[in-house]
């Protein structure tokens, strides 16, 4: 199949075809010429040094051949500058998280890892060989996002062909998703249920509703329909690097991940009894006059595992623990995948429901009875 944009193709054998058009006088038509190159960049190098040789008389392909001189070639674009050049775009057209995720995994991983190398050599196996090995999935992911990008960058801006790159199928191992067990949850609540304050209440909320730290910290009380029992899920904040700032970092309040983190979620009776043991005239639920630093909340949270004697978690466990009772609950997933903000069902299942042992165990149990139940009409 020809690159997109070129009169060139990969043959059967391996090699590169490029074909150039020569205009015949004694036939009075067009005609094409082929030239052979064992990549792609040596046949496009070739049909350009023709194009030149043979001169070209139709005003079209005239046109053609200075299309081609003033296009850009592969070989002369770095990659780095392309990065810098890409991302300034992604400042400006992208939510500043994007950007920031983007400026992270670049700085981190790629920045270093290709220095001056050019657009040509960026290939499947040039990228693998420089790739850190212990990667998890998810990182894995994110890099060859970023790579991509910055390919059809290059392609947009510079009218040059440039392939995706694969990411390998074994990219790293997703970390197991862990969640608090029965018995952690029992002695958590018991800690929660001693002096409320605002932020065991919001700790509480969490386990109810399985929103996400920057969605919890951003809620407003004009979030909650008390008379429908709805909460809406509207913005999030993150702490984000932002150049151009005194300070490195600043708190933003931000509108949701995507528009299906855009949501409402109905409350229980027992949710909207513990926001009603704190009634306040100030905006935000959870943090006053302003919404609460993610951090703290995070660092709360340590301190109240500590007092439950549980060992040091993330805050984000909590919304797997409620993932997975809501599952073990008979939720179904459908339902699930719309609470926790999902725009694919597939998300949920993978990501965030984890059967525990005890499950695992009673399904099997139901197993053992049936077979039972063979034996004894056997017998």
């Amino acid at each position: 199949m020809g690159r997109h944009g070129e009169n060139i193709r990969k043959r059967k054998d391996g090699r590169w075809e490029g074909r150039y058009p020569v205009y015949s006088e004694e036939q009075k038509k067009k005609l094409y010429c082929s030239v052979y190159g064992r990549t792609y960049e040596e046949v496009r190098d070739k049909l350009f040094e023709q194009r030149n040789r043979n001169g070209l008389e139709k005003p079209g392909d005239m046109e053609e051949m200075d299309q081609d001189r003033n296009r850009v070639r592969l070989q002369d674009l770095i990659f780095s500058d392309l990065a810098e050049d890409w991302l300034k775009e992604v400042a400006h057209t992208r939510k500043p998280s994007t950007y920031a995720k983007y400026r992270l995994v670049f700085d981190t991983y790629l920045r270093n890892l290709f220095p001056g190398a050019r657009l040509s050599a960026m290939t499947d196996q040039h990228v693998r060989e420089r790739l850190p090995d212990a990667l998890t999935e998810s990182t894995g992911r994110s890099i060859y996002c970023v790579l991509n990008q910055i390919l059809k960058y290059a392609s947009r801006q510079y009218s040059v062909a440039v392939p995706d790159l694969k990411r390998p199928l074994c990219c790293g191992q997703n970390k197991p998703v862990v969640v608090l067990a029965r018995k952690e949850q029992t002695r958590l609540f018991l800690v929660l249920g001693q002096e409320p304050d605002s932020f065991k209440t919001a700790v509480s909320f969490c386990l109810y509703t399985g929103l996400r730290l920057g969605e919890l910290c951003a809620l407003k009380w004009t979030d909650i329909d008390f008379d429908n029992r709805l909460v809406a899920v509207n913005r999030t904040v993150q702490r984000l690097a932002v150049e151009g700032q005194r300070t490195r970092t600043m708190l933003l309040e931000l509108e949701p991940k995507s528009e299906y983190s855009r949501r409402e979620i109905p409350l229980s009776s027992a949710v909207l009894e513990l926001l009603l043991r704190f009634p306040s005239d100030k905006e935000y639920i959870f943090g006053g006059d302003k919404p609460v630093e993610p951090r703290t909340m995070q660092n709360r949270f340590k301190k109240l595992l500590q007092a439950a004697g549980l060992p040091e978690r993330n805050f984000h466990i909590l919304r797997h623990t409620f993932a997975t009772n809501c599952i073990e609950g008979g939720t179904d997933v459908k339902s699930l995948s719309e609470i926790l903000g999902h725009s694919d069902v597939k998300i949920t299942l993978n990501r965030y429901v984890h059967p525990s042992m005890d499950t695992k165990r009673k399904h099997l149990d139901i197993l053992s009875g049936f077979y039972g139940q063979i034996h004894g009409q056997m017998g």
